[in-house]
């Protein structure tokens, strides 16, 4: 009488009694198994060494990418550390604005970068930075519970950037004043890149500039 073997239970035993293939050490050079790689027939121990492999690619592709990521991480670091600098190194108060988008443009690569600020000193009233702003807009930025980041919809805040027709893409920053949850400006970000600011990108970055951004142009408020 011949038995139907059921392969679960089979996997099972093997799995429960290791000691098997220990007691039976002569079935590795009888088993034979396809190779998906080899294209041929091989025997046990060759098809796991063949799966090993494959793991050790895997995990050396992994490794590669963490790298990888670590680096653009590293260099991201630095280069907000110099930016940073530059906004402590900023001579007075009404320098920092241009410090600021200076050095998005010339430390982050950025084409094309501007913002504007609300309820100024009196100082301050007649600068490029505190130029009008329709309520319309800043109604928007109060919405913006972290940056937006998308295509050029012919936002408002895109024409204040320089060579506005060509920006394709945009990113913009609410500037806060700790946790009030009215915002008192926007930094605006731009690039001919349709791929340079997108939708689903991670923000968590961008959110450190505004929060930066914000603790550094406070003392230009009344």
């Amino acid at each position: 009488m011949t038995y139907q073997i059921d392969s679960q239970a089979l996997a099972e035993y093997l799995a429960d009694n290791p000691e098997f293939f220990e007691e039976h050490s002569e079935l590795f050079a009888k088993v034979k198994l396809t190779s998906p790689l080899a294209g041929r027939t091989v025997s046990l121990q060759e098809r796991q060494m063949e799966v090993l492999r494959e793991k050790i690619k895997s995990l050396e592709l992994r490794l590669s990418q963490l790298m990888h990521i670590a680096q653009e991480n590293d260099a991201i670091t630095q280069k907000f550390l110099l930016w940073s600098r530059a906004l402590l190194l900023a001579r007075n108060d009404v320098d920092l604005p241009h410090t600021l988008v200076n050095g998005l443009q010339t430390i982050f690569g950025v084409p094309h970068a501007t913002l504007r600020i609300w309820g100024v000193a009196e100082d301050f009233a007649h600068t490029w930075f505190s130029a009008d702003v329709s309520d319309d807009a800043k109604l928007f930025c109060n919405g913006l519970v972290a940056p937006y980041c998308g295509a050029n919809q012919e936002f408002e805040a895109a024409t204040w950037l320089e060579d506005a027709e060509n920006v394709q893409s945009i990113a913009m920053i609410p500037l806060r004043s700790g946790t009030d949850p009215e915002a008192f400006g926007l930094l605006v970000l731009g690039s001919p890149d349709p791929q340079r600011f997108t939708a689903d990108m991670a923000t968590d970055f961008l959110s450190k500039i505004g929060e930066t951004a914000s603790a550094a142009l406070a003392c230009l408020l009344d």
